[in-house]
Parts: C-alpha cells; sequence; structure tokens
C-alpha cells in the first residue's frame, strides 16, 4: 500500500469536504476547491477524516493512491490556511504596483509587463519591491509566482531581477582589466 496513499487527510472543524462520485468539493473560508480524482481511486469521508482508497496493486494504481490523497490535502490545508509565495525585485528602477487586476512590473525593458491576476489569487506589493502571492490552491499560487519571475530571473553578475524571497544566487566574478 501507498505510504502516503493510506493515511487519512484530517477535516478541519470550518472546512466542508463533498464528494460526489469521483469529483471531490473543498470549502472552507479562503475558498472553495474542487479535483476529479484519477481513475481507479476513490474518496470517503469517514467522520472528521478524507480516506483515500484505490483498485489494484500495480505500481499505477500505487502512484496515483498517492498522489490523489496528497492533491486533497493540500485542497484542505489551502481553503482553512492558504498558501503564501514571497518574491523580491532587486535592480536599480526595478518596481511593481497592482492596479486593479493586474501586476504592472517595470523591469528594465522599454515597456511595462501588465501580468493579469488570476481569481482566488491575491498578490500585495511593500516597498515597491516586495510581492506576496496568496491563495488556496498550491498548484496556482506556484505558478503566478514561476511566471512573474520569469520575465527577469536573476542574473548571476550583479544579481539583478525577479527571486524568490528564501533564494541564494551564486554571484560569479566579472571580466577583470590585465
Amino acid at each position: 500500500m501507498s505510504r502516503i496513499g493510506k493515511q487519512p487527510v484530517a477535516i478541519p472543524s470550518k472546512v466542508k469536504v463533498d464528494i460526489k462520485g469521483q469529483k471531490v468539493f473543498v470549502e472552507g473560508p479562503k475558498g472553495k476547491l474542487n479535483f476529479e480524482l484519477p481513475r481507479r481511486t476513490s474518496a470517503k469521508v469517514d467522520g472528521s477524516n478524507v480516506v483515500v482508497s484505490r483498485q489494484g496493486d500495480d505500481s499505477e494504481a500505487k502512484a496515483l493512491h498517492g498522489l490523489s490523497r496528497s492533491i486533497l490535502n493540500n485542497m484542505v490545508k489551502g481553503v482553512s490556511d492558504g498558501f503564501v509565495k514571497k518574491l523580491e525585485i532587486q535592480g536599480v528602477g526595478f518596481k511593481a504596483a497592482v492596479q486593479g487586476k493586474n501586476v504592472n512590473l517595470s523591469l528594465g525593458y522599454s515597456h511595462p509587463i501588465n501580468y493579469p491576476i488570476p481569481d482566488q489569487i491575491k498578490v500585495t506589493v511593500e516597498e515597491n519591491t516586495k510581492l506576496t502571492i496568496e491563495g488556496p490552491d498550491k498548484q496556482v499560487v506556484g505558478l503566478v509566482a514561476a511566471e512573474i519571475r520569469s520575465y527577469y530571473p536573476p542574473e548571476p553578475y550583479k544579481g539583478k531581477g525577479v527571486r524568490y524571497s528564501d533564494e541564494h544566487v551564486k554571484r560569479k566574478e566579472g571580466k577583470t582589466v590585465q
């Protein structure tokens, strides 16, 4: 049996989980999420836990079993606590601002970059250079952070660019004059 898949997912008191066939609906204070279970897996609510089970013992069924349990756990955690990613912008004249449903990035290009914020995602900017991305869906929060970072990843010579707040950029030594 999958070591991750056999563990039940605890449901906090403020979260509601509803299972209709292969569809799982999770609702909490931070938002609503839904997920369709992959084939050969099923889930049921057992008191204050969600238990995921599988049909078969081959490697594909075991992998889908653990995957389904992890995704359901992330959904329950997301609607109760939420997920957060922090980005930092470094460079002279580099800045960000939230304007309505867009993040306006000035990253040294000849034009500003407007990034549309997806639903259920909240982006805040502090000091023009620190972005905080929050939301209930772990995958979407990570995707938004990665897409914003991809506009100008940190470069190794001067360290300019958009980086995760806990990311360490290895610096390179530039050319030396002889």
